[in-house]
């Protein structure tokens, strides 16, 4: 062979397979990014999901029994309408005969609409401090409330008690339900009231900085004057009796529309509202609380003045027991849409009073503008695909986690049954097979491995001829076969030369130049033991079997990586085949060892290069042509698994691509009639659902888990994980049971869940984004060191 040396300073060209392995590459890039995407999008959603309902984030800590030593005594025994004008506390009260509803901790799909409904009834109004996380989760409600003329407030996003927090968190936590209410309803509000807040002598030296904060921002703090505690769900009439305030006395008195069973609430608040009217008290909200008390000012002339009645009647921070006080006038954070400096409107108290556009009862909503509002508008979307997509997806991995159990189960129970019936006493495929058959050994670059796999078929105990198909190798392997059949004294190897085709081409090369009806095929990394070929080709004896699948192994499982992969052949192999075997359904034949009658592959048109998966697609083939494929246990073929992550990546990747590849391509089997049809019926949905789309949504389970984990319960999570690995381990030492394996090789099995399963479901969904956007691979070699010389571990 000659070549031709380039020119001093020029650069080689690529070669065909060069140009065609960079562009695959090139393809690749993109749809890796794409499932990084997909996967960062579900663990967005799933803290997003989590954010929402206080795994994520709560904090449960409450307050109490602490000083208030630092609490000026004018806001501790002063009203529950707290504001401060330049850092000075004022406070209002209810005026007299007036009623303001107060409900907390909603909304609540059961409860607040029924609450809307019996308002809407008494043509009363209330004011409804809403829980943010709440709010995008049922926006609807949020809009119905406000378009029925009720106020509502901030009561954080995640119910949390700001005294415990940062300052970053405590802006956090209004600026989000701002924005949720941007997005449910189109305003901000200036109301807040902060959770586990009763009436204002409960406020300490932790909470009273908290409002103050929130004061200088513009925010009005709301309390209460009555609670009816039906939290504590004492019976209707009790809530009714101690949410009745006494004598004439105004009050801020407190409901509940959700954080537990309110239906004892449902049931006082009509009564509670007919015995309130009938003793002459009028409804109204904070804000028509605040515009009665600035009329009453304007009226009398005294206070704050006209300036004061101004403010008030906007809903926002102004009072009348600090005398010439002035209207605050500092702005809301900008960050929270713009939610109202104090001041500004006038009206006047009524059930729909307004004044220049502006609901009195409504004086603390601003309507929100600009990115306020579209970034609203994005959080309940988002919101929104995360009470779709997280529930869905527990649900369906409840049924994947159950799919899967049964399957372990169902794996064990025929492993069982298979091992049994073959190693029976009297168990016979029909008479003995003892004609010679023709051993096919594939290679492409194999010079490490060639000279061992001729080896050990030098000692077979059955007759055989070998041909080698070199498929135009540049490492001299044909030369290496040649020299190793001579030095064993082999007179039966034939080596056969062609141009570079592929693998499934060098098959059918050998198909065509077998000498015999049986023909074997094998990997040239792959040595057989001395019976291997004697045990492959007795079901042979059996007219309708038209192949066999033998049992391959890890050779060199010695490292980490090896000792994997030997988890996963010996379960694969002594559990997967012997289920699929008994259901007669086979889905593929491997390619370190198979056996097949030469007229079946004929039959089938030979080794298909439609797909990566040639082992895979002739399998089907022969099940559709009516064939029965059968696993032969006892014929054992060692191979040398790939020994780094890049190169078992590219493998996988192969084989799992190959694999939707062959079963689009006999999808029509589902309607096949007859024998032919069964693999169609029972084969490929099983394969479907086990090899492609339970290992797709498989890491959603460990995705769920760790979350769990951080999130919700640690112990019942990682008691749940280990009850998983136990039941895997069960299955997996079973199986090494049946093939005599070794059982300190399941010690690496907890680390295989945590890594090497990880990577192989990664590879599955990198295959699965490949075939959705029509992908194509080439073949890709793998690197051997010929460490597979001898059987390892064979008797």
């Amino acid at each position: 062979m000659t070549t031709t040396t380039p020119s001093r300073g020029r650069r080689r060209a690529p070669t065909r397979m060069e140009r065609a392995a960079g562009k695959a590459a090139a393809l690749q890039r993109p749809r890796v990014i794409l499932a990084l995407l997909l996967l960062l999008g579900l663990t967005c959603v799933m803290l997003l999901d989590g954010y929402l309902r206080a795994e994520v984030g709560g904090d449960e800590r409450v307050r109490d029994g602490a000083s208030a030593s630092k609490v000026p005594d004018k806001v501790l025994d002063g009203g529950p309408i707290l504001t401060f004008r330049d850092g000075t506390p004022v406070t209002q009260t209810i005026p007299k005969k007036t009623i303001v509803l107060t409900f907390d901790d909603g909304p609540n799909p059961t409860y607040t609409p029924t609450v809307l409904k019996i308002l809407k009834k008494y043509d009363v109004p209330g004011t409804f401090f809403l829980v943010g996380s709440m709010v995008s989760r049922y926006p609807s409600i949020v809009k119905q409330m406000v378009a029925q003329g009720n106020e509502v407030g901030i009561h954080t996003f995640t119910h949390v008690d700001l005294s415990y927090q940062s300052d970053a968190r405590i802006k956090r936590e209004m600026e989000q339900t701002q924005l949720a209410l941007a997005g449910a309803a189109g305003i901000t509000t200036t109301l807040f009231r902060a959770p586990y807040s009763s009436e204002t002598d409960a406020i300490d030296n932790y909470s009273y900085p908290v409002y103050k904060k929130l004061g200088a921002s513009g925010y009005t703090s709301v309390f209460v004057d009555t609670d009816s505690d039906d939290w504590k769900q004492p019976g209707v009439a009790k809530i009714i009796k101690w949410a009745t305030p006494s004598g004439t006395s105004g009050s801020s008195v407190l409901f509940h529309d959700a954080g537990g069973v309110r239906s004892q609430t449902m049931k006082a608040l009509p009564q509670y509202i007919e015995k309130m009217k009938a003793k002459g008290y009028t409804f109204t909200t904070v804000s028509g609380a605040i515009a009665k008390n600035a009329a009453a000012q304007r009226a009398s002339g005294t206070g704050a003045g006209a300036g004061a009645g101004a403010g008030a009647a906007a809903g926002t921070s102004t009072g009348t027991v600090e005398a010439g006080a002035k209207p605050s006038s500092a702005p809301v954070d900008s960050a929270v849409g713009g939610a109202g400096a104090a001041g500004g409107g006038t009206g006047g108290a009524g059930r729909n009073g307004s004044r220049n556009g502006i609901s009195v009862l409504q004086g603390a909503h601003r309507e929100a503008t600009g990115m306020t509002l579209y970034e609203g508008k994005a959080l309940i979307y988002a919101v929104t695909v995360a009470e779709w997509v997280v529930p869905g997806l527990a649900a369906g991995l409840t049924v994947v986690g159950i799919a899967v159990m049964s399957r372990f189960g169902m794996m064990l129970i025929l492993a069982r049954r298979h091992y049994r019936q073959r190693n029976r006493r009297r168990f016979s495929w029909g008479p003995t097979v003892t004609r010679p058959v023709t051993v096919i050994v594939p290679a492409y670059n194999e010079k490490e491995c060639i000279a061992n796999t001729l080896e050990s078929l030098a000692k077979s105990t059955h007759p055989i001829e070998v041909i080698v198909v070199d498929d135009g190798s540049s490492d001299g392997t044909s030369e290496i076969a040649r020299e190793a059949a001579r030095s064993f004294g082999m007179t039966n190897v034939r080596v056969i030369r062609q141009e570079n085709a592929g693998k499934p081409a060098a098959l059918n090369n050998g198909v065509r130049s077998a000498s015999y009806d049986i023909v074997v095929m094998m990997d040239g990394d792959t040595v057989f033991e001395p019976d291997t070929v004697r045990h492959l080709v007795q079901p042979f004896a059996d007219p309708e079997v038209g192949a066999v699948a033998g049992n391959a192994k890890v050779g060199n499982r010695n490292t980490v990586i090896g000792a994997w992969q030997h988890i996963e052949y010996v379960m694969g192999f002594n559990l997967d085949r012997r289920m699929y075997d008994l259901l007669r359904c086979m889905p593929t034949i491997p390619g370190a060892i198979g056996a097949f009658r030469r007229e079946a592959v004929l039959q089938v048109g030979g080794m298909s290069e439609d797909t990566l998966a040639e082992d895979t697609d002739i399998t089907i083939a022969m099940h559709r042509e009516g064939w029965r494929v059968v696993y032969q246990e006892h014929a054992k073929a060692w191979t040398e698994a790939p020994a780094s992550l890049k190169q078992l990546w590219s493998q996988r990747y192969r084989w799992s691509y190959g694999t939707m590849q062959a079963l689009w391509k006999h999808r029509k089997s589902l309607t096949d009639k007859g024998p032919s049809g069964r693999f169609g019926r029972v084969g490929m949905p099983l394969v479907v659902i086990f090899q492609i789309i339970t290992p797709v949504f498989a890491p959603l389970i460990d995705v769920f888990t760790v979350y769990s984990m951080i999130f919700v319960d640690f112990w019942a999570s990682l008691a749940m994980w280990f009850a998983v690995l136990g039941i895997q381990l069960l299955c997996a030492a079973y199986a090494f049971r049946l093939d005599r394996e070794k059982y300190r090789y399941l010690l690496m099995m907890p680390l295989q869940q945590l890594a090497y399963r990880q990577m192989m479901y990664l590879v599955l969904i990198h295959s699965s984004i490949t075939a959705l956007t029509g992908g194509r691979l080439r073949w890709q070699k793998l690197k051997r060191t010929g460490e597979v010389g001898t059987p390892a571990g064979a008797s």
